[in-house]
């Protein structure tokens, strides 16, 4: 373990406790400050839900869950997006003992399982567009392109972020910056996962059923 991680895991029995530690309170604010922005993305694709679920039958004679769902395409993509949540973990793991390259790995790992389920979700969209079911044929697509899309712009997001991580991984090492800065990214991706569960229950699951 790197000597800046080791100071924060081994007592010092000489600290002085009469003061915080100001890099730590730092830390605890900003780690606070991320939950709060979860909660509003929590209260953001709460209202998406919602709105779906208000008008997911509303078809306006167009095709229906049924008619364009497929559960394998969303089977597939939730098994890319569960196991990049389980590398991103690794890569956690891995950088808590200042194992650097094993921890680019495991964050590369998770950029290829996320960059595939950007990839097959734009190739479903894209197909659903081609054969005239854009998000301007009834409110059932405007609030499923909306829902599915704004979790796939989250995704896309968290792939940038990840790729920004990556590079201050390899150039700056496992330092206690990088390694806070992995946690708050961890927190980001692992909420995107269940996100998606929810996406992949009620939109797809229960659509095709």
């Amino acid at each position: 373990m790197s000597k800046s991680l080791a100071v924060h895991h081994e007592r010092d029995p000489s600290a002085d406790t009469r003061i915080p530690d100001p890099h730590q309170d730092i830390f605890s604010k900003r780690k606070l400050g991320f939950w709060m922005y979860l909660m509003t993305d929590t209260i953001l694709f709460t209202v998406l839900f919602t709105t779906y679920a208000v008008l997911h039958e509303n078809t306006f004679g167009g095709p229906s869950t049924q008619d364009l769902f497929s559960l394998k395409t969303s089977f597939i993509e939730t098994m890319a997006l569960l196991f990049s949540s389980v590398s991103c973990g690794f890569a956690l793991l891995a950088s808590l003992r200042s194992q650097k390259t094993q921890s680019l790995v495991w964050l590369a790992v998770t950029f290829l399982l996320g960059a595939s389920f950007v990839a097959i979700e734009l190739t479903e969209f894209t197909q659903f567009v081609r054969e005239g079911h854009s998000w301007r044929k009834s409110a059932f697509l405007s609030s499923f392109f909306t829902l599915v899309g704004t979790h796939g712009l989250h995704v896309s997001i968290g792939l940038l972020w990840m790729a920004v991580m990556m590079v201050q991984v390899y150039v700056l090492g496992i330092t206690m910056a990088t390694f806070r800065r992995l946690v708050i990214f961890s927190l980001f991706w692992h909420f995107l996962d269940l996100i998606w569960i929810f996406i992949f229950t009620l939109v797809y699951l229960m659509g095709v059923t």
